[in-house]
C-alpha cells in the first residue's frame, strides 16, 4: 500500500479550512465575489500540487501561502476597492439626485456565515468578526498589496515574521519593515486591530428592532431618532455620502422610492460581524430586492449605515430576489 498522499486525503483535510481562507482572501481583496473565485483557484492549485506537498509546513500554512500569492497576483491588475467615505468630503446637497459610479470596483460586504463569523465556536466567531468588520476591511484597501498581506498575516493570523518572509519570498528584516509602515498607515485611516467589537447589547437589539419597524412604516422622523447626530450614510455605487441626521432625513425623503408605510420590507441578516438587512421595495403584489444596509452602532444609536445596491449580493446572503406579499407578511 502506497503512503503517497491522495486527492481524497487533500479534500478531507483541506475542506474544513475553506471559510477561513475565504475570510483571508476577502480581507485582501475587499470583494466576496473575487474572494470566492480566488479560494476556488487556491484549492485547484493545491489539489494539483498535493502529491508534491512534503509537509515541511502544516497544510493550513501551505494553503494560506497559495491563497496569498493568488491574491497578490490578482491585485497586480486591480485597484483598491473603496467605500464612498474613502473618496472625499460628504455630499453638499442631500436632496440632489445621487451620482452613480458604476465603473468603480466598490468594496463589498460579506455574510458572516461564509467566513466563520456565524458558526458555533465562540472564539472563532469573535476572531472572525474582529478582522472582517467593514471599517477595517475598508482601511486595509488603503495599503499597497504587499503591506496588506504582511499586516494580515502578522497581526490578524499571528504568523511569525520568518513564516511570512518564507511565504512572500523575502527576508525577515523586510517583513518587519513592511509591517511597521503598514501599521503606521493603517492608524491614519482605521480603527485599531486591537479594537474589540462587542455583541449587540439588549438595548441595541431593541433599537435595531425599532430601526426595522421605522423603515417598514416609512417614518423618517423615527428613523433619524435612532441615528447619532453625526451619523454617516453611504450607498455604493453612488459616490456621495452624507453626514448628520438632518442630511440623512432629507436624503431619504427626497431620493428613496418608497412613499409610505408598507413600501419597504426588511429581512434581518449579518454582514462583517455587524447587523444588516435585506431591504425590499414593494412592486405590485410582491417585494423586489432593493438594497443591503450594514449598520454600525455607537452606544445605543446607529452611527454608520453602508447601503449596498449590488443585488447580486443577495445571492451570497441566501436572500431571495423577490418576496411575495403573502409570504412576507407571515
Amino acid at each position: 500500500m502506497s503512503d503517497k498522499p491522495s486527492s481524497e486525503d487533500f479534500l478531507r483535510l483541506a475542506d474544513p479550512m475553506r471559510r477561513e481562507l475565504l475570510a483571508h482572501c476577502y480581507r485582501m481583496l475587499g470583494s466576496v465575489h473575487d474572494a470566492e473565485d480566488l479560494v476556488q483557484e487556491t484549492y485547484l492549485r493545491a489539489w494539483r500540487g498535493y502529491e508534491g506537498f512534503e509537509g515541511r509546513s502544516s497544510l493550513r500554512t501551505w494553503l494560506y501561502r497559495i491563497a496569498t500569492t493568488q491574491c497578490l497576483t490578482a491585485l497586480d491588475s486591480r485597484g483598491r476597492r473603496p467605500l464612498p467615505t474613502g473618496l472625499g468630503a460628504p455630499a453638499a446637497e442631500p436632496t440632489a439626485p445621487p451620482v452613480e459610479r458604476g465603473e468603480v470596483p466598490w468594496l463589498e460586504p460579506v455574510p458572516d456565515g461564509m467566513v466563520g463569523a456565524g458558526g458555533d465556536d465562540p472564539a472563532a466567531i469573535v476572531t472572525a468578526r474582529e478582522s472582517i468588520r467593514l471599517a477595517l476591511v475598508a482601511a486595509l484597501q488603503h495599503l499597497p498589496p504587499r503591506q496588506r498581506a504582511v499586516l494580515i498575516l502578522r497581526d490578524v493570523l499571528k504568523w511569525r515574521a520568518a513564516e511570512v518572509a518564507e511565504a512572500l519570498d523575502t527576508t525577515t528584516i523586510a517583513v518587519n519593515s513592511i509591517l511597521q509602515r503598514a501599521r503606521a498607515q493603517l492608524q491614519q485611516v482605521a480603527p485599531s486591530l486591537d479594537d474589540r467589537p462587542q455583541p449587540l447589547t439588549q438595548e441595541q437589539q431593541v433599537q435595531l428592532d425599532r430601526y426595522m419597524k421605522a423603515f417598514e412604516s416609512y417614518d423618517v422622523r423615527a428613523i433619524t431618532s435612532l441615528l447619532t447626530r453625526d451619523a454617516i450614510w453611504e450607498m455604493p455605487p453612488f459616490e456621495g455620502w452624507y453626514q448628520g441626521a438632518e442630511a440623512i432625513a432629507a436624503l431619504i425623503r427626497t431620493n428613496c422610492p418608497a412613499r409610505g408605510p408598507g413600501d419597504l420590507l426588511l429581512v434581518p441578516t449579518q454582514a462583517n460581524g455587524q447587523p444588516a438587512f435585506g431591504m425590499y421595495l414593494r412592486e405590485g403584489d410582491s417585494y423586489r430586492a432593493f438594497g443591503l444596509p450594514v449598520l454600525t452602532f455607537t452606544g445605543s444609536l446607529v452611527s454608520h449605515v453602508s447601503m449596498f445596491f449590488d443585488l447580486s449580493l443577495f445571492d451570497f446572503f441566501g436572500l431571495p430576489r423577490t418576496l411575495e406579499r403573502a409570504s412576507a407578511s407571515k
